[in-house]
């Protein structure tokens, strides 16, 4: 089948590779009809993640329809039409029975790296390097989804494609963003980054009670949907300083709940980011911390802070004494997209959550380079490249 493989750092193509097979009775066998691209791919793509290997199939973010079942699968059969979550989980560890899926003990069959890194293995994700299971990703026309019944759910009628894709990753972890906040009714909250996931975590937010919604972005076409799409109010943080705007637009208190959808490769200016561009990229740290820091210095004293980007590693000048000192909580983690899943697609059936938006520009598999050279450098306003490996 073809599929788009990681090369090198950033050098993508479209390859030939073995079709996926079932290897244990609960696998199921998905034919892909949309995979998008992630922001979190990009730091693989960058060689940021050293733990792919060439001709690894990229993508974790997709929906499609089976075509085979384990003979250990009884709730779901050939034609379903289903969205997979990128996180997998086996559904009956501790982790699992306590809801924190993404926490599963035993869907990552090459646990050593993250035990190293970690201290404690991390569950398989799709497509997300050998670190996390060396799992073949989603770009492709063909994908193996171990533990297929916890993995997998049925898209509602009435949902239509270029909603449900979404909720395979940016829908479930936006919203988990505005989850772990803890947003009371009548909070001030304020979201870094207006890719697909702040975009979701701003829609989430007021879902789950905010009063008021700051974005926080460069990219104006962004910013204008977080305001047009939801509801935010837009701070440029090449305009503003994003501390002192904060501080003004919540009477000198702070946002109560911050929360982060950027992650290691956080863009920024001033010397706090040029710091951390040249430690970065000469190995000496992973992550760059720019939004890490604000959202933690901005945040009110007692309030929360929410981190959904993705960090890889170790960051420099962390602010502990303003975590400490002003009594922050911060809270984090990979999506447990499982546990919220059938709570989005009812807000999508009832109309109070549309994610379609974000798919800004669909185009065959063998566009793919081209599909993530768009995306990285948000050319023609693009916002998420979807892949349609049947075209």
């Amino acid at each position: 089948m073809r599929a788009l493989c990681w090369l090198a750092p950033n050098q993508l193509g479209v390859e030939r590779v073995p079709d996926p097979a079932i290897l244990n009775p609960k696998d199921i066998l998905v034919r892909v009809a949309m995979s998008s691209v992630c922001g979190s791919d990009l730091h693989l793509i960058g060689g940021f993640v050293p733990a792919l290997k060439p001709g690894d199939v990229l993508g974790h973010e997709f929906l499609g329809e089976i075509v085979e079942t384990g003979h250990g699968v009884t709730s779901l059969k050939k034609g379903d039409r289903v969205i997979v979550v990128s996180i997998l989980a086996c559904g009956s560890c501790e982790h699992c029975l306590r809801k924190a899926f993404s926490c599963c003990d035993n869907t990552n069959p090459k646990p050593r790296l993250t035990e190293l890194a970690y201290g404690h293995a991390c569950a398989g994700i799709i497509g997300y390097s050998h670190a996390f299971g060396g799992y073949a990703g989603s770009h492709a026309e063909y994908i193996r989804v171990p533990f297929g019944e916890v993995n997998a759910f049925k898209i509602p009628e009435g949902v239509r494609d270029e909603q449900a894709v979404f909720v395979s990753d940016a829908v479930p972890t936006g919203y988990m963003g505005a989850d772990l906040a803890d947003i009371r009714e009548g909070d001030v909250v304020a979201v870094w980054g207006c890719g697909g996931v702040g975009l979701m975590a701003i829609c989430s937010a007021y879902l789950l009670g905010a009063h008021r919604v700051i974005a926080i972005d460069r990219i104006p076409e962004r910013l204008q949907l977080a305001e047009t799409k939801g509801g935010a109010e837009a701070v440029n943080y090449e305009e503003v300083d994003v501390h002192e705007a904060l501080k003004e637009m919540t009477g000198g208190r702070g946002p109560d709940r911050c929360i982060d959808c950027v992650g290691m490769e956080a863009d920024g200016n001033g010397p706090q980011y040029w710091y951390d561009y040249a430690k970065q990229h000469t190995f000496l740290e992973t992550d760059r911390g720019i939004v890490l820091r604000q959202a933690i210095r901005a945040c009110r004293k007692g309030g929360v802070v929410s981190v959904m980007g993705v960090y890889g590693g170790w960051m420099d000048k962390f602010p502990m004494g303003a975590i400490v000192n002003k009594a922050l909580t911060v809270r984090s983690g990979q999506q447990h997209g499982h546990r919220y899943v059938p709570q989005l697609f009812e807000l999508i059936q009832s109309g109070k959550l549309d994610p379609s938006f974000l798919l800004t520009h669909p185009m065959p598999l063998d566009d793919g380079a081209r599909g993530y050279a768009m995306f990285k450098k948000k050319d023609d306003n693009c916002l998420r490249a979807v892949f349609r490996p049947q075209a």
